[in-house]
Formats: C-alpha cells, structure tokens, sequence
C-alpha cells in the first residue's frame, strides 16, 4: 500500500518499566530451550512439516538452542487468563492492540538489549515499532504481520451481478447498490457480510467509524468519542439488512467463519485485509484469479483505514538466555527471508510449488528499503495476481491506529452492538450509541487502574 504508518508513532505507550528484566547472567552459548507458539494444527501437516523443517535448520545453526512447539495460538477470549496464569509459551504471537497495556503493566520483559545484540532494530519498520516501545524507547516486542483494512470482493460474483470487477466500489453508497445488485442478480449470495463476533464486530464497526471520518475513543484513549459517524455505519448496515435485504440471513460470523463462507463463494464483499487471500486459496479452494481487494470505502471524504498487526510476545518468566534464544528464533523464522537472497529465493520457490502465496500484498515489518530489496529477490517467483489488488496498492488513504485502552475490550463490548442492528429492525441506533459509549468509558477507566 502507497500509505505509511503515518498515526503510530503519535500513539507510543505511556509505558512502565515492570517488565524491564536486565541481562545478567546472559551467556550467548549456553544450553537452553523454549517454546515458541503457533505451531499449526495436525490438520494442517503441510505447514507442520514445514515448520519443523524450520526448526531442524534453526536448531542446526544453533545447536545449543531446543526448540519445542506448540500449538498456542492468540484467542481473545482467553489470552489474558492464561497471560495471567503464566502458561503461554517462551514466545508467540499475539494482537498488536495489546502493546499499551502489556507495557503498562509490566506484563512483558524489555528485549532492547536482545535485538541489539541481534542487531535487528535498524531494519524493523521503525514507525510499527514505536508501538512496541515506552515512553524512555525501551523495545518490548517484535511487530509482525502489519495490516489495514480493505475491502475483499469476488470478481466472478461481481461479474454474474453485471458488475465491473475492475471497478470495485469506493464508498459506502456504492457498497449498498452493489451489495443490492448482487442479491438481486446472484441467488444464494450476500451482498455484503459484517462479521459480529469474537470482537470482530467491534473492529469492524471500528474501521466503518474511521472510514466516515470518527473514532471510537480520543487519541489519547481517555474517553468514549463514538459520535455521528459510527451511528451512520450502524445506519448502513441497518439499511443493508432491513431495507434492501442484500446482507444474507447470517449474522453471527467471526473472522474464520466469514472466510470460510466467502471462500466457498457465499459472499460477495466484506471488510478485510489481503491476508485473507491466503485460507480462502488454500484451505477453501478459492480461485485466485476470482479474489479482489480493493481500498477501504469511505464517506464524507478521505479519512483513512485501521491499521494493526501482530506482535510477538516474549514471556516475562523468561530467563535472560531463553529471551535472547526466543528473539533468535524470530529473527530466523519471521525475518530471515530479508536478509538472506538464498533463503529468501528458496522460499519463494517452495511457496509457489506448494501454491502457496508469494508476494502478497502487506504492510512490511521491515523498513521500505528492506522490502523492496527481498520482492526484488523473489520477483521471478510471484504468483499473486497483483492486479487485483489494484485499487488496495495504490490506496493513499492514511492509516489510523486501532483505540489505544483496553482494545479487545472495546471490541467485545461493541458487538452485540451490531449484532442488535443486524437482528432488531426497530432498534434505536442513537441510544444504542449513547449507552455503548458508556459501556466503553468504563472498559477505559477499568484499563487506566
């Protein structure tokens, strides 16, 4: 995307140093082990074959180093009870949203000394990591996985509607007409979904908020800001639903479920970033040149598109010599394909053989200068029909971070909000908003304790 991380860097932690641990005792070579997370699932033995093809190499290069994995992955419903109960592994990753208040409360170990002992902060993307960092610029994780928010469509539902694939809608206006036309035109698909779950309705209404022009909480993240332009989201989705019934009989989706019902071409458009173009293509046997993404629509102007990420969670229980193995590990798995061409080259290659996808569209965790030099490697090997995501590459629209206190909170809280919307035909969408605003101050002031 043509945008940079223009918001981040206003939005570094207010920061506390509970989680600063030092580095005595740190010794480079000594016998350690860790557990890293997000093995894939035995469902998958593809990527798990894969994965411990990585840690061979890994523990070959590094034979002092025993890598255990597991398959934790970040659930929103649980992270914090088992973040509490100290039971996640010496690494995985978890939502970038949760950075200012790991931070905060002391809850992650400072891992500066470890990157710089890596020599990895250079060519991190320097405004991601300020996201990551306290107020003094101490460095508490690694960000990954950087997004913003777009809008997937389906060429060949667009072209059955007699719409133009190649001319995907740029507002919300254009979004219910062709939401409608797709209902009208092409039996058995939505229009347009909302997912509503698992605190994806509250991201959404979120990013649909940012689009028109509002926020969900002042900059600081000191009070509740929803205003005019999350009662029109909420409006427009009544509307898509109520009145022109072009939203399917659906309404209970979180992310997995959406992409699976848009992947087996049950759904038309809905509000995701590129990401999605790899399950839908190889779990849910999606053809890639059906898939489209395009930029954020927006009304009332150009104001922007949520942005966020994943950033890799270091155990605060830890010894010094585990963090520095776990931070070894990352450069290795997440970062290595950057700074080596050969890795990055037989990568390319193994993806592609595997159809997998290579030179997706993204938000890099390295500077520009790094990326560009790694799609330059892998040129040859592309296999992302990159002109359908014409409209989302050359998007300018800023990108604007995700609420600053207690996120995921923020996000629960709003989804029986839209859920309301979607299964109530005569709800009072501006009262909803008044008491959600509440509900929400109290989510920051319980934060801010």
């Amino acid at each position: 995307m043509a945008g940079t991380l223009v918001a981040l860097a206003a939005c570094s932690s207010g920061g506390g140093d509970g989680g600063s641990k030092g580095t005595d005792g740190l010794d480079a070579k000594a016998k350690v082990s860790i557990t890293v997370g997000d093995y894939p699932t035995a469902d998958k033995p593809e990527d798990r074959a894969a994965f411990d093809k990585r840690i061979q190499a890994f523990e070959k290069a590094n034979p002092n180093i025993t890598v255990k994995p597991i398959a934790e992955t970040w659930d929103a419903q649980t992270f914090q009870a088992k973040l509490a109960g100290g039971t996640l592994p010496t690494v995985m990753g978890v939502s970038l949203t949760y950075s200012h208040e790991l931070i905060a409360n002391g809850q992650v170990p400072d891992m500066t000394p470890y990157l710089e002992e890596l020599d990895m902060v250079k060519d991190l993307n320097p405004l991601a990591l300020d996201k990551v960092k306290d107020d003094s610029g101490k460095i508490y994780a690694i960000p990954t996985g950087l997004f913003s928010v777009g809008l997937a469509y389906n060429r060949a539902i667009f072209t059955k509607a007699g719409l133009d694939p190649d001319k995907p809608p740029t507002t919300w206006d254009e979004v219910r007409a062709d939401a409608k036309v797709i209902h009208d035109k092409v039996p058995g698909v939505a229009g347009y979904t909302q997912m509503t779950t698992n605190n994806t309705g509250g991201w959404m209404l979120t990013t649909m908020t940012y689009s028109k022009g509002g926020t969900v909480q002042d900059e600081a993240g000191k009070k509740a800001d929803m205003g005019d332009a999350t009662v029109e989201s909420l409006q427009v989705l009544h509307d898509m639903r109520w009145t022109d019934d072009s939203m399917g009989s659906q309404f209970l989706y979180d992310q997995d479920a959406a992409r699976q019902a848009f992947g087996a071409g049950k759904i038309g458009m809905l509000l995701q970033a590129p990401d999605i173009y790899d399950p839908i293509t190889t779990q849910y046997g999606f053809n890639p040149k059906d898939f489209g993404q395009t930029a954020l629509p927006q009304s009332n102007g150009e104001n922007g598109t949520l942005t966020g990420g994943t950033l890799k969670l270091f155990n605060i229980k830890a010894t010094p010599n585990q963090l520095l193995a776990a931070a070894k590990w990352i450069k290795f798995y997440e970062f290595d394909k950057y700074y080596d061409k050969d890795v990055a080259i037989a990568d390319a290659k193994t993806n592609n053989a595997n159809k997998k996808p290579v030179g997706l569209p993204s938000l890099p965790p390295v500077s520009d200068e790094v990326n560009n030099r790694y799609l330059e490697w892998i040129k040859p090997y592309i296999n992302v029909p990159l002109e359908n995501f014409a409209g989302y590459t050359s998007s300018k629209l800023a990108l604007i971070p995700e609420p600053v206190s207690g996120t995921q909170q923020t996000y629960a809280a709003l989804d029986p909000v839209v859920q309301k919307v979607l299964t109530d035909k005569n709800v009072d969408i501006q009262k909803t908003v008044d008491a959600a605003n509440k509900t929400v101050d109290g989510i920051i002031a319980q934060a801010s304790r």
